[in-house]
């Protein structure tokens, strides 16, 4: 079995907000495009444009309908990935030490070349953040892109990972967690953010910022206001492009 680092000097992670995630499957796609042309356990696919398809995803993106407080029906979108987390079951339950955390950063890994695919990580798993690679028999999970963050030809603003850098709200942020002046730290501490099934203690790294309370409020219709000649111009155009 594989022991995990009774320390880490960092907690590198993710912050993800529930409230502006717009269920875009960005960070699927942009982690999928990354890691697949990177070194480090690149996701396959078995039949993309088949039938059946089936692949490799670091990052999934779920989506649900629930309730608010004022009886409005909402969806939530809810990006998953591994969480990284300190008490990481699917490291110490690893036989071959293929699965690990990283010290210097905390990080959790998976080393290709010495995993044989049992499986055991992915059922010790209460998240559903590893996946089997049926092409190469290993399992694989998501690197916090270990081969761009700490690639010093990249612009420092670009040592992000792939997710955080494709979202077009804003809704993934990256940092030390375990530094409480970072800006991922001061995020969480002031929108309550929360650890992911805290009853399993595994102590993620990652967390959730949860969709804010309160009724938003709605523009107001806007009714248009067309004159004459604009009238004119408009339907001179529709008969044009009618034809």
């Amino acid at each position: 079995m594989t022991c995990l680092p009774a320390s880490t000097g960092k907690k590198l992670g993710l912050v993800i907000d529930l409230d502006t995630c717009v269920g875009c499957h960005a960070c699927a796609t942009s982690c999928k495009a990354w890691n697949s042309s990177g070194n480090s356990a690149p996701p396959t696919d078995t039949d993309p444009y088949g039938a059946d398809p089936s692949g490799v995803w670091f990052n999934r993106v779920h989506a649900y309908e629930v309730e608010n407080e004022q009886g409005e029906s909402i969806t939530v979108h809810f990006p998953r990935s591994c969480l990284h987390c300190d008490d990481a079951p699917c490291v110490t339950v690893c036989p071959t030490g293929a699965s690990y955390k990283r010290e210097e950063d905390g990080i959790v890994l998976v080393n290709p070349d010495t995993c044989i695919g049992c499986k055991l990580c992915s059922w010790a798993c209460p998240y559903g953040a590893r996946e089997y690679d049926q092409t190469d028999g290993v399992m694989k999970k998501c690197t916090l892109c270990v081969d761009k963050i700490y690639n010093k030809d990249l612009p420092e603003h670009d040592r992000v990972p792939a997710c955080v850098a494709a979202c077009p709200t804003g809704a993934r942020s990256f940092g030390d967690l375990a530094d409480p002046d970072s800006g991922v730290a001061k995020l969480v501490a002031s929108r309550q953010g929360y650890d992911l099934m805290p009853e399993q203690d595994c102590k993620p790294v990652n967390k959730y910022l949860p969709p804010r309370k309160g009724k938003k409020d709605k523009p107001a219709a806007l009714s248009p206001q067309v004159t004459d000649i604009e009238n004119a111009i408009l339907r001179w155009l529709d008969k044009t492009l009618s034809r």
